[in-house]
């Protein structure tokens, strides 16, 4: 079964450091196969360890949530504020043995449930056209494309995906 917890521990964040890791590692045997370099992609993305997650994600209005599927570690997603205004979400991760479980929909739901109990009511993310499947989960929560809202380099234009809702 799954369970969601938010992070609190230095396990927590060790567990999530470890996924950031492998999610990093595919991104960027994905990010070359776009022609992108995987060292900008590494350098701008996936520069987190589990200290800097601690320290992101325990800040007021920010929380990083970890799902287990019967007891093991089995994805991630996180969310800080943007602006005044927005919050961002981060750290989408599933693990390819608990994929199709519904772990990645049931993160989504906690954590727009938690955003939904705060002030801001738009909600950004960014992610890439390799990411097909959250793209189209990012869609069933009624997530709509968007333009870029923080600056991305020219050569990454292409792969880039800019999405917000409203609350």
């Amino acid at each position: 079964m799954i369970s969601i917890s938010n992070a609190k521990h230095r396990r927590d964040f060790e567990i999530a450091g470890a996924f950031c890791r492998t999610f990093a590692e595919w991104d960027a045997v994905q990010s070359e196969a776009h022609g992108l370099s995987p060292d900008l992609v590494l350098g701008m993305y996936h520069t987190d360890t589990s200290e800097t997650l601690a320290a992101k994600f325990m800040a007021a209005d920010a929380a990083l949530f970890i799902a287990t599927w019967n007891g093991m570690p089995a994805g991630c997603l996180a969310f800080s504020p943007f602006d005044d205004h927005a919050t961002e979400l981060h750290k989408f991760y599933v693990d390819p043995a608990y994929r199709g479980k519904g772990i990645g929909r049931a993160l989504m739901r906690t954590v727009m449930g938690e955003i939904e109990k705060g002030q801001r009511r738009t909600v950004l993310l960014a992610t890439t056209v390799y990411m097909k499947e959250a793209v189209a989960l990012y869609e069933s929560f009624a997530f709509t494309r968007c333009q870029p809202f923080y600056p991305i380099p020219d050569s990454m234009k292409h792969t880039e995906v800019f999405m917000m809702r409203t609350i």
